[in-house]
């Protein structure tokens, strides 16, 4: 496995004393996950105000912060290894700055001895008693290669191929399971595996939405010296920055969404739906970027767009992601599910649905250590009791989008023909005929877009019409 990527020319920042602001700024980060449960995308911003980091230090703190999240399953195998005793036998501030150094001195350019001297003074910072020891167990760890570690700690690939996958590339093992068994339809098959655990490693590259009537895509293109998106029109992929900063992202007439997101929109107001065509209704709208795309699409072909959403939190995105959208879009917060929202009322209904996130784990570097198999068990009701909403909300020739940023077959798959046996009102469009310039997206009558085969996000999408 190779070293994650760094921005040319980046060098770690330093001291002639103590610890940095970067690397300890990336210790809270860590701190506030492991300790107060808390998003490391919420928490980074907090950490980089707070210690009045920009530019390369911030990018420094950000890709270890970030990068060590993603890593901790290898990086505990290795500590462990190097100390003699279970990573969950060592105090949480010292666990989280021996993280840090194995990452620095393993995934980085950081040279061994700055990774061992400055996690150690962190230690005299943040966990003075464990000082001594982080320094005998990274000094073991900087004595060995990457690949070494990964050849000590990980099983023989050859008797356990998911068990080594699962250490070498950090991945909890029933998640890797669970990926290879919905890579089996995937162009490659299974083989393709690696590939996608690899990518789940790397950062994501920031895409934006451009929302038509509001903003130029081209023209948006030129003023932030961007690319065009592979697949959406509305596309603007970022080289780097940060885009809070653009005018149009902070005066709502462009938006920050992955390109497969956009995809899920674009096909579902790309369905024919005959007679009436004016009543569009995201069912799950938080945080609204999906629903601000379908809004300015909405306005441009004489439609109203209703966005409900359950939590106020989420309302509250919601309402400032679509505030400058014509055509006056609605959001209520509602429960689909128990209010039997205006019954056959709406022509075309997008539903993204509550799920476990596998195919965003690049982009939420913590969560794969969050999700267990048993949320699998509490989500699949939900996502089930969300798709008959939807069917009930919309009228009969209309069309439904169920998305869920997840492969697993149990959330996608085996939630739709549940559904649709139980119903018999609903029949399965084949979707991928509505992004006809997406290649490899068609399984079947679904889609799916895969991050190592179309740059996006993991996103399923399946397309019913009720009858």
């Amino acid at each position: 496995m190779s070293r994650p990527a760094q921005p040319r020319g980046q060098r770690p920042p330093s001291r002639a004393q103590g610890v940095d602001s970067a690397r300890l700024a990336a210790y809270r980060v860590l701190e506030a996950v492991g300790l107060q449960d808390a998003y490391a995308n919420l928490a980074l911003p907090e950490a980089l105000a707070r210690h009045r980091l920009e530019g390369r230090d911030a990018a420094f703190a950000t890709e270890l912060a970030f990068g060590t999240l993603r890593m901790r399953g290898l990086l505990d195998a290795v500590i462990a290894s190097a100390a003699g005793r279970e990573v969950a036998r060592i105090d949480p501030q010292a666990r989280d700055v021996l993280r840090l150094g194995a990452y620095q001195a393993l995934c980085m350019r950081v040279p061994p001895h700055a990774a061992v001297a400055t996690s150690v003074a962190m230690a005299h910072e943040v966990a003075p008693r464990a000082a001594g020891f982080v320094n005998a167990v990274l000094r073991r760890i900087a004595e060995r290669e990457l690949q070494d570690w990964i050849g000590a700690v990980a099983p023989d690939p050859a008797a356990d191929r998911l068990g080594y996958l699962s250490v070498a590339q950090s991945h909890p093992r029933w998640i890797v399971s669970a990926l290879a068994q919905s890579l089996r339809r995937a162009p490659g098959g299974e083989a393709g595996l690696p590939d996608l655990l690899a990518i789940d490693n790397t950062p994501a590259q920031v895409t934006l939405a451009v929302r038509p009537g509001l903003a130029d895509a081209e023209q948006v293109r030129r003023q932030v010296g961007g690319l065009p998106g592979r697949w959406s029109p509305f596309a603007v992929r970022l080289a780097g920055g940060d885009p809070g900063a653009i005018a149009g992202v902070r005066g709502g007439t462009i938006g920050v969404q992955d390109e497969g997101s956009q995809l899920m929109v674009q096909a579902l107001v790309a369905a024919d739906v005959p007679g009436r065509d004016d009543r569009w209704l995201d069912l799950c709208a938080g945080p609204g970027g999906k629903a601000a795309l379908m809004a300015a699409i909405a306005a441009q072909r004489g439609a109203r767009l209703t966005a409900l959403e359950l939590h106020e939190h989420r309302v509250r995105l919601v309402r400032s992601a679509l505030r400058r959208i014509p055509g006056e879009p609605v959001v209520e917060q509602a429960d689909a599910t128990k209010e039997g929202w205006r019954q056959a009322s709406a022509d075309r209904v997008l539903v993204d649905v509550p799920c476990t996130g596998l195919g965003v784990l690049r982009r939420r570097p913590e969560s794969r250590w969050r999700r267990v198999p048993d949320d699998l068990a509490v989500l699949a009701p939900l996502q089930r009791a969300l798709l008959n909403a939807a069917l009930d909300a919309v009228r009969p020739g209309g069309v439904v989008a169920y998305v869920t940023c997840s492969p697993h077959i149990a959330e996608t798959d085996l939630v739709v023909a549940d559904v649709v046996r139980r119903r018999g009102d609903a029949t399965v469009e084949r979707a991928a005929d509505l992004l006809p310039a997406v290649p490899d997206a068609a399984d079947g009558d679904f889609v799916r877009l895969w991050p190592h085969v179309h740059d996006t996000d993991g996103m399923f999408l399946a397309v019913l019409r009720r009858q």
